[in-house]
């Protein structure tokens, strides 16, 4: 997903180095990546899979089925921060889907965008072009161009898939004198969504979605906020026949927010520890000695750092608070969101929702069950596991995660017991 203002950001990216995930021993773009798009082209070309090529919204419906992507997870952004800026506009705003670790974008007359995660390189993206020659395969082109707002500060120097929250003008270009919001857990509830259609109810609350801002003479910036406060439904805003749902569910957002943050923190911490470790064994091979594959001295240490990022990540921490009297979104898309969700023998799960001072009611982040922790670096994910099962026996003596309860921290040792720390 291209939520930057993606021109604004090339100039000063083709000036700097070349970016370390290019370099070993990751070697994003030369590497073959194992992710679902690899999957189903393999599909495609041994004739077990075919795509309905009736048009772009039938290729959009097939690939959400085969992606494991809910059609309930339909979210709308209508600010020009994608490699489509053409197309998009307030009146014909940009859809995105998302499952667990598959993104689909469209936009209406363009390409389908597809980010999908491989577990070590981190997010890999695709364009797909629906509306060509019936006659020719369809194709799934890498798209290394992404990398030139998917791959730098914001993401945070890795390939990364992220929310951003702008001030959008009334033709959907960002106002970049006002700056805008890279989005995760912590952010709070008023700074989200600028540049977003949002349906749902926040009670007294405001945010950013579903209006538009004006620059001022003196640099300050108009946006009334409080007319895109608790709408149900999108069809006064903008034609939206030509969509599949007339919703943007806060909900939803809000679950993309958070994933995409932890998505990018988990890619981070891998490759800091892969990093660290090639480092040692390059500089032990260089000296002549003998070449030690398990981190030690500063490799150990790099990791350590590495595995708390990862921990807050997973255990919410300084998550912003809900407005008073929580969020209501489309139960559609809740249903749909837990329906794939590890469950212990009580039947919890880490995608339970709380939806009332919080988004989940279990504060330890379902991203723990992705494909990215499950083969992360052997010596940062014990780490992790190890840290983890600290906190949650109580043993935890920094007093960083004191907010979680006792209660809740048995509830979620148990969860994991049966379906992470096997």
């Amino acid at each position: 997903m291209r939520l930057l203002f993606c021109l604004f950001l090339l100039l000063p990216r083709l000036c700097v180095a070349e970016d370390e995930y290019e370099l070993a021993p990751i070697f994003y773009s030369q590497s073959q990546p194992k992710d679902a798009v690899q999957a189903l082209m393999q599909k495609m070309q041994a004739g077990q899979v075919t795509l309905n090529r009736q048009d772009a919204w039938s290729v959009l419906k097939d690939l959400l089925k085969h992606f494991d992507i809910p059609e309930e997870s339909q979210v709308l952004v209508f600010s020009k921060t994608s490699k489509q800026n053409e197309r998009i506009t307030p009146q014909t705003p940009r859809v995105i889907y998302f499952g667990d670790e598959t993104y689909l974008g469209y936009t209406l007359g363009g390409s389908i965008e597809v980010a999908t995660v491989d577990p070590r390189l981190g997010p890999i993206f695709y364009l797909l072009e629906p509306h060509g020659d019936r006659k020719e395969p369809l194709k799934f082109e890498r798209d290394q161009s992404c990398l030139s707002c998917h791959g730098g500060p914001f993401t945070p120097g890795v390939p990364g898939v992220l929310v951003r929250s702008v001030f959008p003008s009334a033709s959907g270009h960002p106002i970049l004198s006002q700056g805008s919001t890279v989005v995760d857990s912590t952010t709070p509830f008023s700074d989200r969504w600028g540049g977003w259609y949002v349906t749902g109810t926040h009670g007294s609350a405001l945010h950013r979605g579903n209006v538009i801002a004006v620059e001022n003479d003196d640099n300050t910036c108009d946006m009334p906020v409080e007319d895109g406060a608790n709408i149900m439904d999108l069809t006064g805003l903008f034609d939206t026949r030509p969509y599949p749902r007339t919703s943007s569910d806060i909900v939803a957002l809000m679950v993309l927010e958070h994933q995409t943050s932890v998505q990018n923190i988990l890619t981070k911490a891998h490759h800091s520890a892969l990093r660290a470790v090639h480092m040692q064994t390059s500089l032990q091979k260089e000296l002549g000695e003998p070449v030690q594959h398990e981190p030690a001295g500063t490799a150990l240490r790099i990791i350590g750092h590495c595995a708390e990022d990862v921990l807050d990540a997973l255990l919410f921490k300084d998550e912003a608070p809900l407005p008073d009297g929580g969020i209501e979104g489309d139960e559609a898309y809740q249903n749909a969101f837990v329906k794939n969700a590890r469950r212990n023998s009580e039947g919890r799960s880490l995608k339970d929702f709380q939806l009332l001072n919080r988004v989940f009611k279990y504060r330890c982040s379902y991203m723990i069950h992705s494909r990215t922790f499950a083969e992360m670096q052997p010596a940062l994910k014990q780490a992790v596991l190890t840290r983890l099962e600290a906190v949650l026996k109580g043993e935890d003596v920094s007093g960083r995660y004191d907010y979680l309860g006792e209660s809740e921290r048995n509830s979620i040792r148990n969860i994991l017991a049966e379906t992470v720390m096997k």
